[in-house]
């Protein structure tokens, strides 16, 4: 199988150069000079290649170019418009706003920059006009409604803000975000009857916190501040223990709840209308934050910021969208703007130690989290990270001397420490001591029997050995059955059958597998493997070029290039690999990382 990735982090990612009538881009970091273009299509297509590779600096400069052109070019200053809010640049874009604040195409953000302008300034009633469109999806009607409601509120009529709430239409999902910005203006109003209702309708509601986990955290941060200010500190912390335990993944409410306890004084999580509405803009964002839709939550948060400058939650999510934009240098950038005394500080410090290691700058990355291991000697995850980034490195022997380090830093184990089992046999098993191997994978399916990835890993070491076949057999069957849309274990149950000699079961896993994962290299390998012993030999020449040209590792290119040329040696004995090589290994699981969501189970495949 493909070697993991860092701790699940897309690496590599390459830019191709457009070469239409321009000279070659060469600001991929905002930091090198973008060379002119020769005309305005040259411009036009290099803005466009930019942007979608999340360039923005250089899709800023391009564009402006492009502008240079053709200055009345309304596309133009639409797209411009967009990537300036989308990186940040919020004053230079409030000019190009107010030029197209009636162009219906784009005044949903148009508007709503000089809407976010205006509320800075307190023309509160300059605000309820601007929020007023002519196109609106529900999204734009919840954005607009909520932040004019805040904007009545800074006028001081709380009152009249919370029943602009109260009719607001939306799906049902939208309920959630209506309750909690009425539990937030009734707090800042000192309705405490009313606020404290609010909060509490909003606590309930599970479905919808269920699917905006960020939301959740931040209610529960509002409502445990509320409780302190009104004399329930034992409701307080109450409510931050039950929300840490449905957000296990995440290390802010720990650190919340112990800063709300050590504090002097608790003041509201929001305090003025202009928090308010950046809040708004905060929590539906994150909302809509999923794959694919990374650069639409930027753009909103990075338009939360002029309202509340340097936030920490949002700064934390700008950070994690643009490391998932493959842009570590920038997440680094907003990871370091978070102050130590934040709640997000250990958090965001992981984070940047993670993308330096992207950025393989390992040294600085390791002492980084020894940093982190200094100051808290039992934080499992920081050995995790530690020890992902020496096997990256395939440095399994530091990998495992770390992994033992966290194992004596667990008093007594735990469901949620299956992982540093499962990974430290993971580097035992790399540096072939199986007897030390064996009993770690074991000790993680103890921990959390039927962990799909365990299974995965032990069922295929074992059929890789040639013991335990029916056992482990069995195991990779069960991993498919609880993850069957995944790609790299249904190649794993495919190459199971493959090493044990039966052919046709492997071929139907393994077209199966591609189906699921038709870019990758090693699976459309494997099934070419497959269709060769099965006979079918023209198919898999075919599978192993789109192999080929699918980027393998380097080793694997060799091997793939040589079956190109000489198809597979003949036939060995069973439980030796039948492409005349040492048989690959199952997907690695990439140590989880802070997320600013709930930790699911960790992927299968980095």
């Amino acid at each position: 199988m493909q070697r993991s990735k860092l701790l699940g982090s897309v690496m590599g990612a390459t830019l191709a150069a457009l070469s239409i009538g321009i000279v070659p881009v060469t600001a991929a970091t905002g930091k090198d000079p973008v060379m002119a273009t020769g005309s305005l299509s040259g411009a036009f297509l290099s803005a466009r290649t930019a942007e979608r590779s999340n360039d923005f600096d250089s899709a800023i400069s391009f564009y402006r170019q492009a502008l240079a052109y053709d200055p009345k070019n309304q596309e133009l200053r639409q797209s411009l418009l967009l990537v300036l809010l989308t990186d940040g640049q919020f004053k230079e874009a409030l000019p190009i706003a107010e030029e197209l604040k009636s162009v219906p195409e784009i005044e949903r953000f148009s508007r709503l920059a000089l809407g976010i302008d205006a509320l800075n300034k307190k023309q509160y009633q300059k605000v309820d006009t601007l929020m007023m469109l002519s196109l609106q999806s529900d999204l734009d009607k919840m954005i607009t409604g909520l932040i004019s409601a805040w904007a009545k509120a800074g006028a001081g009529k709380p009152n009249e803000a919370l029943a602009m709430i109260s009719k607001l239409q939306g799906p049902d999902g939208f309920a959630l975000f209506k309750i909690y910005n009425s539990a937030l203006i009734a707090d800042m109003a000192g309705q405490k009857d009313k606020a404290a209702a609010f909060y509490q309708s909003a606590l309930e509601d599970r479905p919808s916190l269920a699917a905006a986990p960020d939301t959740y955290e931040r209610l529960v941060e509002a409502y445990a501040s509320f409780k302190v200010r009104n004399g329930d500190k034992a409701g307080a912390e109450g409510l931050i223990k039950d929300a840490s335990e449905v957000l296990s993944g995440r290390m802010v409410l720990a650190e919340f709840g112990k800063q709300l306890s050590a504090a002097k004084t608790t003041r509201p999580l929001v305090q003025t209308p202009q928090q308010g509405a950046a809040e708004v803009l905060y929590t539906l964002a994150t909302a809509i934050n999923r794959s694919g839709a990374e650069a639409f939550s930027k753009l909103y948060l990075q338009m939360s910021l002029p309202l509340r400058p340097e936030h920490d939650a949002t700064l934390f999510q700008i950070g994690d969208i643009s490391a998932k934009l493959e842009q570590p240098e920038k997440a680094v950038e907003y990871f370091k703007r978070i102050p130590s005394d934040s709640a997000y500080s250990r958090d965001a410090e992981m984070q940047i130690a993670i993308n330096l290691a992207i950025l393989k700058r390992n040294d600085e990355a390791i002492t980084h989290l020894n940093g982190l291991l200094n100051a808290d000697p039992k934080d499992i995850r920081t050995y995790l990270a530690i020890g992902s980034i020496y096997a990256q490195d395939k440095n399994y022997a530091k990998a495992a001397e770390t992994y033992d380090k966290a194992v004596a830093a667990i008093d007594n184990p735990e469901r949620n420490d299956w992982m540093i089992f499962y990974q430290r046999g993971i580097a035992y098993e790399r540096l072939k001591q199986w007897d030390k191997a064996e009993p770690n994978f074991t000790k993680a399916l103890e921990l959390y029997p039927d962990q799909p990835q365990v299974q995965n890993y032990l069922g295929y070491s074992w059929i890789d050995m040639n013991v335990k076949l029916e056992q482990g057999l069995d195991l990779i069957k069960k991993a498919v059955a609880s993850r069957p849309q995944d790609g790299y274990i249904v190649d794993s149950l495919g190459w199971a059958y493959y090493r044990l000699g039966n052919y046709a079961d492997a071929v139907i896993q393994l077209e199966q597998a591609v189906k699921l994962r038709p870019e990758d290299a090693t699976i459309n390998d494997h099934l070419g493997d497959a269709y060769w012993r099965a006979g079918r030999k023209l198919e898999a020449t075919f599978q192993w070029a789109h192999a080929r040209d699918s980027k393998p590792e380097p080793e694997d290119l060799v091997k793939i290039e040589e079956k190109l040329k000489n198809g597979l040696p003949d036939e060995k004995e069973p439980g030796v690999a039948k492409n005349g090589g040492e048989a690959p290994k199952p997907p690695v699981a990439p140590a989880p990382q802070p997320e600013p969501a709930p930790a699911p189970a960790p992927g299968n495949k980095g």
